[in-house]
């Protein structure tokens, strides 16, 4: 009886079997911070973004409510209002409407949008934003 002893107690130890032989594990490191992604390009704005924020702009120089130009301009008002703040892409037609009733024409209002996309992407390295390598501060507009 005393020759079933070590076998009972060493049945009662659990084994272990590691998964990599001892010298195939990798030595313990600190673990490295993984390196930090570039930071994004800022985003370019958005037509629509630059023509409400010049269309606000000028209505609000002028001192005028948003239901006065609305309805100089013949636009609801809730639709002015989203063309002020992007939300919707207004037509050459409702774009002039607009313009007429802050006193400007097309062109005028076209051309302060420009002057305000080249100022907001000034900061933009050329190759982010798709440019040539040639400059141009024309307008162009293809129909």
């Amino acid at each position: 009886m005393s020759s079933h002893a070590p076998d009972e107690a060493r049945a009662d130890q659990a084994r272990v079997i590691p998964l990599r032989p001892h010298a195939a594990r990798p030595a313990t490191r600190p673990a490295a911070r993984p390196p930090r992604p570039p930071a994004p390009l800022p985003r370019e704005p958005l037509w629509r973004d630059l023509v409400g924020d010049v269309l606000r702009r000028e209505r609000l120089a002028q001192e005028r409510t948003l239901k006065d130009v609305s309805e100089s301009a013949r636009i609801s008002m809730p639709y002015l209002s989203e063309v002020e703040r992007g939300r919707k892409e207004a037509s050459s037609e409702v774009l002039a409407a607009a313009a007429r009733a802050l006193g400007l024409n097309l062109g005028d209002l076209l051309t302060r949008v420009h002057g305000e996309l080249v100022r907001v992407t000034a900061r933009y390295p050329a190759g982010g934003r798709g440019a040539t390598s040639s400059r141009s501060d024309g307008l162009c507009l293809v129909a």
